[in-house]
C-alpha cells in the first residue's frame, strides 16, 4: 500500500518536519556524490549492533543519531519522506515544532536501539528514517483515527485509489511489521528481507508510549483522540 495523501489539512506551515525531509534528502544526494566511499560512508555513521555495544562510546552514541537520515536507495528515500510528508505535518501541528522534533528523534533511538537488542551480534549497518516515521504513523492513527488516507493498492500489477481509514491503513502496516518480525527471528534472520522490521515495531510502540507524554494539557483534555483540532 503506498500513501498518496490524507484529508486532514495543517492549520501552520510544518517548518520542522519540512526541516527534516529536506535534511534527509541532502544527506542522501551527498552520500550519492561519494561514488565508491558511499559504503564507507555508510559504514561509518550507520548503526552497527556488535560494534554499538563492544566498541560504545560518544561516537557510537551518535550514529543511533546520524542513522536517522542515511538511506540505501530512491526507493528507500521515497517511500520514508512520502510517508513523512503525509503524516508529519499534522502530528507537528497538535505537538508543536519543538515537541515534534523531540518526538521525532525518540521513536528513532527507541526503534535503533530495539534493533540493536534483538541483533546484538549483526555487523550490518541498520539506516533509514523508518523507526522514526513509524513514532510519527502511531501518533497519527491517535490523533486521527477516522482521517482518511488515500491509498495505491496494486491488485494484479494494477494499481487500485482507495479511501482507507487510517484506523485500517496503520493498523494493515503494523500487523504486516510485526508478523515479518516473528518470522525474522524464527528463521534466524539480522533483518529479513533486508529490513529491520523490529526497528519499525519498536518505533512505533514509542510513539504510542509517548505521544501522551508530550501532549499539552489543553490537548489531553480533549484525550487528544478528535477528527480535526481540539478546538
Amino acid at each position: 500500500m503506498i500513501p498518496l495523501a490524507d484529508n486532514i489539512p495543517h492549520r501552520r506551515f510544518p517548518i520542522i518536519n519540512w526541516t527534516i525531509i529536506v535534511l534527509n534528502i541532502f544527506i542522501f544526494f551527498f552520500t550519492l556524490s561519494l561514488g565508491k566511499d558511499a559504503q564507507g560512508f555508510v559504514q561509518i555513521f550507520g548503526v552497527i549492533p556488535y560494534r554499538f555495544l563492544n566498541d560504545f562510546d560518544s561516537f557510537e552514541l551518535g550514529t543511533i543519531f546520524s542513522s536517522m537520515f542515511l538511506h540505501g536507495g530512491w526507493a528507500h528515500i521515497f517511500s520514508n519522506m512520502l510517508a513523512l510528508y503525509i503524516f508529519g505535518d499534522n502530528v507537528e501541528d497538535r505537538l508543536g515544532s519543538f515537541r515534534y522534533l523531540l518526538f521525532y528523534l525518540l521513536t528513532g533511538v527507541a526503534a535503533s536501539l530495539t534493533h540493536i537488542y534483538l541483533n546484538q551480534n549483526s555487523v550490518i549497518p541498520t539506516i533509514g528514517a523508518s523507526g522514526a516515521i513509524s513514532g510519527v504513523m502511531a501518533a497519527y492513527l491517535l490523533l486521527y483515527p477516522t482521517a482518511k488516507v488515500i491509498t495505491v493498492f496494486p491488485i494484479l500489477f494494477f494499481p487500485y485509489i482507495i479511501e482507507l481509514p487510517a484506523i485500517v491503513y496503520t493498523g494493515v502496516w503494523f500487523i504486516t511489521q510485526f508478523f515479518s518480525g516473528v518470522l525474522s527471528i524464527v528463521a534466524d534472520a539480522q533483518a529479513f528481507g533486508g529490513v529491520a522490521y523490529w526497528a519499525h515495531i519498536g518505533g512505533f510502540v514509542a510513539g504510542v508510549v509517548l505521544l501522551p507524554l508530550l501532549l499539552v494539557k489543553k490537548y489531553k483534555r480533549k484525550k487528544y483522540i478528535d477528527e480535526y483540532y481540539p478546538w
